[in-house]
């Protein structure tokens, strides 16, 4: 692939604008700069670098998240900042979507990327996957409400009982909870169906995916071979 459109599907701007980089030096690939933008590379393994940041080609982009609260998971967000400012320009440029949302105030593992056909699979009801969330209550968690949510609530506006795929008490006021749906906001309307409020919630897992302990609020990760294995995909 020439390295116009390397950069150009990596998110580096317009072809004009991939070009103007390479033709102003700001360019190198394996460590050496090219100005010619018809220069063709192998993509597999590639690694260049634009104005001394280093980026490796692919194909598609897979990331995680860990999303701090007080952010939207919206391009257009309404009254708070966008998750996507907390990305670098080439990944929202080149058209990463939030995988599923979280509410502004959720914080948690937020999975990322380009490719429709994972952003479906994981979106997808048909799929169930799993995800595993910890609630802090108002109130103090008690069996009864345990059962009720191992057993199934009636929310408002569904015509079924529905229940959490595992349900366990952390503590007096933690609780964690996984769900193998994904409806408008899930989780808090259970609690409160259950007898309880939802104070704060954090998603923890998503299948077999924990968020990193390393990652911290506000930072990104590529998600790597081990990741995308626990997540069902290679």
């Amino acid at each position: 692939m020439d390295l116009e459109s390397i950069l150009f599907t990596q998110g580096f701007g317009s072809r004009r604008q991939c070009r103007a980089l390479i033709a102003a030096g700001r360019v190198s690939v394996d460590g050496a700069v090219c100005i010619e933008p018809d220069t063709v590379f192998a993509v597999d393994g590639l690694m260049f670098e634009v104005d001394g940041a280093a980026w490796h080609y692919r194909e598609h982009a897979y990331l995680m998240l860990h999303k701090p609260p007080g952010y939207e998971c919206s391009r257009d967000p309404q009254h708070h900042a966008s998750v996507f400012s907390l990305l670098p320009a080439p990944l929202a440029t080149r058209g990463v979507q939030c995988v599923g949302r979280l509410d502004e105030d959720t914080t948690g593992l937020l999975l990322l990327s380009d490719d429709g056909k994972f952003i479906h699979a994981y979106t997808s009801p048909k799929r169930k996957v799993p995800k595993t969330y910890i609630a802090t209550t108002r109130h103090p968690i008690d069996d009864a409400q345990l059962t009720a949510l191992s057993d199934g609530v009636l929310l408002h506006g569904e015509s079924k009982p529905i229940a959490a795929a595992a349900v366990l008490a952390r503590g007096e006021r933690l609780l964690e909870l996984t769900i193998n749906e994904g409806k408008y906001h899930q989780v808090k309307r259970m609690i409160a169906a259950a007898g309880n409020r939802c104070e704060a919630l954090h998603r923890e897992r998503i299948g077999s995916l924990a968020l990193p302990a390393t990652l911290a609020q506000g930072e990104w990760r590529w998600l790597d071979a081990a990741d995308l294995l626990a997540l069902g995909e290679r």
